[in-house]
């Protein structure tokens, strides 16, 4: 009985305490948003992966300590990168960057068991209440690297080092030729394919067989500057895909189609920050200077390079069209009317190559 009265001003005695510590204890800012990102190169790849990786380290100096990033690099695409995203998901990240076509079906089956985390996924076509899709206009960097091919080429041969066979690709290798065939009709597009992302030493075989056929300009959808590297040392030209690659190259670069997902991720951080971000698909290019052409170089004409600005700049303010009629495939159909331009849906479902581009496209 002495023990249990005893007990009771003991316990109020702690409970006035607490209350009193938590009056004089100093408000707390509130936690930082985790922001998760997964590659599927490494970050030192010095193209696609290097590229996100960039903007990763400019959106944390922007939003500075109410954001708190973390990465995973090297994450194949398929049964693994539902294990990180869920892991990411799991250590508390609301918001996670999946930033390759591959992870698609991965950040759709994830996202089902955390609703309230949101996921953006780079290059894909489906959403759902908490997954928002996010992508840049390569093909415009991909034309204007074109047009400089065609005007430098003096076999009249390029060559095109493939990664996935996705649309995506696709795309921006027809652009790439259109570009050519705009200021140089006699040139012709030869593709080797390496069904993967990044694979220094298959790049570098691709390339090699590609000048071993005529191809006197190179080009490429992979991620490693193996192809401009393989060009510089064999005599020949290339450019830089995804970051600047101006380095690798020497007199070999040609230019450096860019990216710069800064702007977008951005964008979408301070929608979650702010409590307004909702499922949507962006697709960005050159009017938000998040495609750039930088570094041409002094071998090319200047004629040549004032012909790529001005397109450039009809890039930016839209009154100057890639993918606008007449534009036939490799069969000579008509894909695109006289007078028409693509739309964004005809450009997402491109499966084909122009006429100029040699080979099958795999699995046509």
């Amino acid at each position: 009985m002495f023990k249990t009265l005893l007990k009771k001003p003991l316990v109020a005695l702690a409970a006035v305490a607490s209350v009193l510590a938590m009056a004089t204890a100093p408000a707390h800012a509130a936690d930082p948003l985790k922001v998760g990102f997964i590659y599927v190169g490494p970050v030192g790849d010095a193209g696609w992966s290097y590229a996100h990786n960039q903007a990763r380290l400019a959106l944390q100096a922007k939003f500075g300590d109410k954001i708190k990033t973390q990465f995973v690099e090297s994450v194949p695409e398929g049964p693994d990168a539902a294990r990180v995203l869920r892991d990411l998901a799991q250590q508390g990240d609301g918001l996670i960057f999946a930033t390759s076509f591959g992870y698609m079906e991965s950040v759709l089956r994830v996202a089902k068991d955390f609703p309230n985390v949101k996921f953006e996924h780079a290059t894909g076509y489906k959403t759902a209440k908490n997954v928002g899709t996010y992508d840049a206009r390569t093909y415009e960097g991909a034309y204007l690297a074109g047009v400089i091919a065609g005007g430098v080429t003096k076999t009249n041969v390029l060559g095109v080092v493939g990664s996935v066979p996705i649309p995506e690709v696709i795309r921006n290798i027809d652009s790439f030729t259109l570009g050519a065939q705009s200021v140089n009709p006699k040139i012709t597009t030869k593709v080797v394919w390496v069904n993967k992302w990044f694979d220094p030493p298959k790049e570098t075989e691709a390339a090699t067989s590609l000048i071993n056929q005529g191809a006197d300009v190179l080009f490429q959808n992979t991620d490693s500057p193996a192809v401009l590297q393989t060009a510089a040392k064999m005599g020949k030209y290339g450019f830089g895909w995804d970051s600047n690659m101006a380095k690798f190259g020497g007199k070999a670069h040609l230019a450096s189609a860019t990216i710069n997902w800064a702007p977008l991720y951005e964008m979408l951080t301070d929608e979650v920050l702010k409590g307004t971000w909702k499922p949507a698909q962006y697709w960005w290019g050159m009017k938000h200077d998040t495609i750039q052409l930088q570094d041409i170089s002094p071998a090319v004409p200047e004629s040549l390079k004032k012909t790529v600005l001005e397109r450039e700049a009809g890039l930016k303010n839209g009154t100057f069209n890639i993918w606008k009629g007449p534009i036939v495939d490799q069969s000579g159909k008509t894909v695109v009317a006289a007078g028409q331009v693509a739309d964004d849906k005809f450009l997402h479902g491109i499966t084909f190559y122009v006429k100029g581009v040699e080979g099958k496209v795999p699995g046509q």
